[in-house]
């Protein structure tokens, strides 16, 4: 089974509980729990496990085809209740199909979840909502999980486990409404010691939505220092940014490619293929950012000091994402500044070799679009 056939059977499933989800709360099945409707049961669907175990994934695919033929076979038996060969040779039928379908092994594709499961942040990603995460972070999380999030903090050897790194795929695996839980109300292990203290009596729920905005993106900026790439999509926070005398989000230009400069030794202008923001005023380029949440978000998320960002460019594509990063000297653009890639190149074949750097990127980011994966399911 493809990993396409895989992430499309992913999505369907994962429409499949949303709707669920929904439809119970249209019937006032379901109790509000911080702000929004709780998922009521206590198992989700593990679809993680299926992006590694595709065997797993073609059962599920032969169980649903048997099921529906079984529902078919059911109904014919209701209506030819009153002819019993007919009746005896469908359940003949449905035995043989019971005994021949590979059923998958249901343990393994549910796991334990949490009544906020589904639920998405009540605070916008901002520039502003990550540094007021960060400073919260330091607050309350840094003497545990250390100041780089690699729970290595003062206190981490006094817990009963050591806090786990926050700098791999830990925020990627898990629902941001799971980590959401685990913030708010605290983590215990299979004895029922507590391995984290609820933040309960500490910050309101719009801080832990900081908080998470944060992690994620100082995780980026880690990856970035120690790898030199984003192994999971990172989308651009919103941020104010002044074009002539209109204060706009850069929000506003989603759809377009958009480029965030910070000024150098070298000289910047305008590029009609793509938006230019300008972290601080600079000659030559119209639209600009002087807000100091932008200066320390893009220091976050790059993994650099302030004061080291002079000459940095990113590149963000036209859906939101943050793609390819250059540094000052580089001389130029090339598709090794690539720094979040797709797993399959989809350039058309037979297009002839760019000499310009630039349109290279910006045609690899066209032609291969991201799609985030949270705890299995694309976003």
């Amino acid at each position: 089974m493809t990993d396409e056939a895989v992430a499309k059977l992913l999505e369907i499933l994962q429409q499949g509980q949303l709707w669920l989800a929904s439809g119970l709360e249209t019937l006032g099945l379901t109790q509000v729990v911080h702000g929004q409707a709780a998922w009521p049961f206590s198992q989700r669907f593990a679809a993680e496990q299926l992006l590694f175990d595709h065997g797993q994934a073609k059962r599920l695919v032969w169980t649903a085809c048997a099921s529906a033929a079984l529902l078919l076979m059911a109904l014919l038996m209701i209506c030819w209740r009153k002819k019993p060969l007919r009746v005896l040779g469908l359940l003949l039928v449905s035995l043989l199909v019971g005994l021949c379908t590979p059923w998958p092994l249901w343990a393994l594709l549910f796991a334990p979840t949490v009544p906020t499961v589904f639920h998405h942040s009540a605070v916008p990603l901002t520039a502003h909502s990550v540094v007021r995460g960060q400073q919260l972070y330091q607050t309350h999380c840094l003497e545990c999980h250390g100041p780089q999030g690699d729970g290595d903090g003062a206190l981490a050897q006094l817990q009963p486990v050591w806090p786990p790194t926050l700098n791999r795929s830990l925020l990627w695996k898990r629902f941001e409404g799971e980590l959401f839980w685990s913030v708010r109300h605290g983590m215990h292990d299979r004895h029922g010691r507590i391995t984290m203290p609820a933040a309960d009596a500490h910050i309101s729920d719009e801080e832990i939505w900081d908080v998470l905005h944060f992690v994620r993106a100082q995780s980026a900026g880690q990856s970035l220092q120690r790898e030199g790439l984003w192994p999971f999509p990172v989308r651009m926070p919103a941020s104010s940014v002044v074009c002539g005398h209109q204060q706009r989000s850069s929000d506003y230009w989603r759809g377009q490619t958009v480029r965030v400069v910070f000024p150098g030794a070298e000289a910047l202008r305008e590029d009609p293929r793509l938006v230019t923001i300008s972290i601080g005023t600079a000659d030559g380029i119209d639209c600009s950012s002087t807000d100091a949440d932008t200066r320390s978000l893009l220091s976050i998320l790059t993994g650099q000091q302030v004061h080291e960002l002079a000459g940095y460019q990113l590149l963000v594509d036209r859906q939101g994402w943050l793609r390819a990063l250059s540094r000052p000297g580089s001389g130029g653009w090339s598709e090794d500044d690539l720094v979040c890639r797709t797993n399959a190149a989809q350039v058309e074949l037979g297009q002839p070799p760019l000499q310009d750097g630039l349109q290279a990127v910006i045609r690899r980011m066209d032609a291969e679009p991201v799609r985030a994966v949270v705890a299995g399911f694309a976003h």
